[in-house]
């Protein structure tokens, strides 16, 4: 079968496809024809400095899978052939805490990753599909789906009438305004695009604000909601935008800390002051997963695919993601 592989530190221009074998799913691993595979933003850096990141080398990128079971191995009792299944973004992170070891098994990285046409994982690192949902959709859950999940809901505890503020909007960020609209929140989403801004209306989006029209934007989601602040934010910048998040949170809020773009110093002071939790999110686990596809084959969510590229063109796909320009998801089809 063939697969991409990252063979050294060139970039995406050396990205490589090549013939693998991985033969027969051993005891209680499955395989699968892989259909659809999403690109991140983590997979993006990973292809472009793999050694940065200390990616043992040649390594099969991208967490994120949708496809069919081919066949199954010995012991496996949760899935048959023809099954619809998603990769698990750690291949050994099945409930309960992160612990250390867990973070050495994250597919695309420390183990090999999805984007081929076929791939074997342990049943216990895959769940089933919501029936309604697209192979391209299907193939965007793993990895921004789930973050913006446990970011709201696991971590954050999200309820009707809560407000949450969403930066942007890339994969992580979109995900999380359908979640928190699916759940009956009110949504404020920032951004530098009109146009964009505009789009997010469409899904439901409560409030927008340009943050380079207006650039205090935490003053003017304290103003959108009276002095009391956020009761979330799903954070994706770091340093850069942390301060305003927590300036734009009110008492007892939740800051998801998701992405780390940019590097600096964050006085921590008001997170005293006003009790806010700021919780590292990385992904989450299988049980995780689970919970979210059942609320999103419930509410028949679909996940927004911005564009979609085909397998021989990968690499088509990761310098869209360079350029910064997407709205929602970019998916390759596999098969």
């Amino acid at each position: 079968m063939k697969a991409w592989r990252i063979e050294n530190d060139d970039g995406i221009d050396a990205l490589n496809l090549t013939d693998v074998d991985i033969g027969d799913p051993g005891y209680g691993e499955v395989k699968f024809r892989v259909l659809s595979s999403s690109i991140n933003r983590r997979d993006f850096n990973t292809v472009l400095a793999p050694s940065a990141r200390n990616t043992p080398l040649p390594r099969i990128p991208n967490s994120d899978a949708a496809g069919e079971v081919i066949s199954v191995g010995d012991g496996v009792t949760e899935f048959k052939p023809g099954d619809r299944v998603a990769s698990c973004f750690f291949k050994r992170w099945e409930g309960g805490r992160m612990r250390g070891p867990i973070m050495a098994s994250a597919l695309g990285g420390a183990e090999e990753g999805m984007l081929s046409e076929e791939a074997i994982l342990p049943q216990t690192a895959l769940v089933s599909l919501p029936d309604h949902l697209t192979w391209d959709e299907a193939g965007t859950l793993t990895c921004a789906g789930v973050t913006a999940w446990n970011a709201l809901v696991e971590q954050g505890g999200l309820t009707a009438g809560d407000t949450v503020v969403v930066m942007g909007t890339g994969g992580v960020s979109i995900f999380a305004l359908q979640f928190a609209k699916m759940m009956g929140a009110r949504v404020i989403v920032t951004s530098k695009s009109d146009a964009k801004l505009e789009r997010v209306r469409d899904l439901g989006a409560d409030e927008t604000i340009n943050y380079v029209d207006t650039p205090d934007w935490d003053q003017a989601v304290m103003e959108l909601t009276d002095g009391r602040g956020a009761d979330h934010v799903v954070e994706v910048g770091g340093a850069g935008t942390l301060q305003k998040s927590i300036a734009a949170t009110g008492f007892a809020g939740h800051i998801g800390m998701i992405g780390v773009l940019t590097q600096g110093e964050v006085n921590p002071y008001p997170l005293l002051g006003k009790s806010i939790r700021l919780t590292g999110i990385y992904v989450g686990n299988r049980e995780m997963f689970r919970n979210m596809n059942a609320a999103i084959a419930a509410n028949e969510m679909r996940p927004v695919v911005d564009a979609s590229y085909d397998f021989g063109d990968a690499r088509s796909a990761y310098n869209a993601m360079g350029e910064d320009g997407h709205f929602g998801k970019l998916v390759i089809r596999v098969s």
